[in-house]
């Protein structure tokens, strides 16, 4: 996957996520309680590009800011 691309969609998650006055440490929760094994440092590092999301993943933030998916791709 392209970097560059990784970059935009995590910079999409930090700016939904903050609109929504969410820490990571709360969403990372959040996704832990929906079975989603990820920490808040993983979180942080999806936000700035340095780790693949999964598709789970996007599909439990999704549900979790309450957001469709082209919100993440645009």
């Amino acid at each position: 996957m392209n970097i560059e691309y990784e970059k935009q969609i995590g910079k999409r998650i930090r700016n939904l996520r903050e609109k929504r006055k969410m820490t990571q440490e709360e969403l990372s929760s959040k996704l832990q309680l929906k079975g989603c094994d990820i920490t808040r440092s993983a979180l942080a590092k999806i936000e700035v590009g340095q780790r693949h999301i999964y598709p789970d993943e996007i599909k439990f933030i999704k549900e979790i800011l309450k957001i469709e998916f082209n919100d993440l791709f645009y």
